[in-house]
């Protein structure tokens, strides 16, 4: 009977020590940088819908998605995340991208939606989802309808800060040699009120910095053209508007697609380009040059190094830049951490250092500046709308013939997060359907 007893001691001592164990493994997983990715065998508490394009135009923000998932698992795996994406032709299939975003409200374990970019329908989904869902968190990410009916149907509106961009863009083209800058867009685009209140800034800061400023329209990708007709129109046309303005004349798209086609003609042609609307190493730069980046993916550094160098090699070098990283790609799972970060009690959905501490999580190195969006009308501060920048990065910086022994990647940073922007900017009165009409 004692030797029993010993052993009945000895296996429950085993036993508890079994469960400390299991118990320590549960608080590394659950503490390790908020990746609470499912185990097998569990369920997540909570779930976080994404919603993004397709690869054909919105890369960065499908990317991210995917990432999400790696790290926080797929719902239908008792994962977190649920992704979908909405049509490439989403102006005329505005029902389809509704559908979709509502349909998400439908799981009982929704928490948040998350939609990046928020292409027109994505306001009339939110209604419908905080009409029957008023609990589920609405977050919208480089929206692209009216501010005014955005802010009221979002808990939560990030953008890029296209009022300081405005100046800075047109500070880093003069800082990288260009006399002439070329802005090209159209209609649907200028019909957003950030991207022409944007247009009208540059236009006045290139007045103020010397730098001639001319507009250029170029065709939607979601009209009857479609993607490709929209990238053959940039691709045929940039050489003839090289030639017409000169080397020394730096070139912006507002558009994803029209990116990959001006990036190859603008490094052919010798002119410059800054940063891309949206603006990210991924963005135009791998199609443009033929980089193949499937082992560095999501290795920011290891991206940057290598469109570094292909830029050096198709003569682009000092004259071609991006952000350091993808703003679609960090504000996405920046978001998605955050969220998971205000529904455990941590942070604070619409403060500025939360916001920015998250996306930094995937921004090692990165300076990110970020403000609220103030109405221009009222004055009145909108603290669910916040903008976001980085600091610009020139590929080749200091790179040139009799340089290239001693050249080093990573000195790119030009310095824009140092740049003040005159208050004017900040406060100019601009006539937008003037913009609006003439972009027809």
């Amino acid at each position: 009977m004692k030797g029993n007893y010993k052993k009945i001691i000895s296996l429950g001592l085993v036993f508890v020590m079994m469960l400390s164990l299991v118990a320590c493994g549960k608080t590394d997983n659950t503490n390790k940088g908020n990746e609470k990715a499912a185990t097998e065998g569990s369920e997540a508490e909570y779930h976080i819908g994404i919603v993004t394009g397709t690869v054909a135009q919105s890369e960065d923000e499908l990317r991210a998605a995917e990432k999400a998932i790696e790290l926080y698992g797929d719902a239908s795996s008792g994962g977190m995340i649920v992704h979908d994406t909405y049509p490439d032709n989403f102006m005329a299939e505005q029902e389809t991208t509704i559908s979709k975003i509502t349909a998400m409200a439908d799981d009982p374990l929704m928490k948040a939606i998350i939609v990046n970019q928020s292409v027109p329908g994505t306001t009339a989904a939110f209604e419908q989802v905080r009409a029957n869902n008023p609990d589920i968190l609405l977050i919208n990410l480089v929206p692209q309808e009216d501010t005014a009916m955005i802010e009221e149907a979002s808990d939560l509106i990030i953008d890029a800060d296209n009022i300081s961009r405005g100046y800075r863009i047109i500070a880093a083209a003069k800082e990288m040699g260009a006399t002439k800058f070329v802005h090209i867009s159209f209609p649907r685009h200028m019909s957003i009120e950030l991207l022409a209140l944007r247009r009208a800034i540059m236009e006045e800061a290139c007045k103020d910095l010397g730098v001639e400023f001319i507009s250029e329209t170029a065709p939607d990708p979601t009209s009857d053209v479609g993607i490709p007709g929209a990238q053959q129109f940039i691709a045929e046309k940039i050489p003839a508007w090289i030639e017409k303005y000169g080397k020394d004349t730096a070139f912006f798209c507002t558009n994803d697609a029209h990116t990959e086609p001006l990036l190859r003609g603008i490094a052919a042609g010798g002119a410059i380009f800054v940063e891309q609307d949206l603006p990210s190493p991924i963005m135009g730069y791998p199609g443009a040059f033929s980089i193949d980046l499937e082992k560095e993916a999501g290795d920011w550094p290891a991206i940057n190094e290598k469109v570094d160098q292909a830029v050096i090699e198709a003569g682009g070098a000092g004259r071609m830049g991006s952000w350091a990283y993808s703003l679609g790609y960090s504000n996405t799972l920046g978001a998605v951490d955050l969220v998971i970060d205000v529904l455990d009690g941590k942070k604070e959905l619409t403060n500025i250092d939360d916001i920015k501490s998250s996306i930094g999580k995937y921004t090692e190195g990165a300076n990110w500046m970020g403000t609220y969006y103030v109405d221009r009308a009222t004055g009145e501060e909108k603290t669910n709308h916040v903008l976001v920048s980085q600091d610009t990065y020139v590929y080749g910086k200091g790179y040139t013939e009799e340089t290239k022994d001693d050249y080093v990647y990573g000195n790119g940073y030009l310095g824009m997060d140092k740049i003040e922007v005159p208050e004017k900017y900040m406060n100019m009165n601009v006539d937008l359907e003037a913009i609006q009409q003439e972009g027809q």
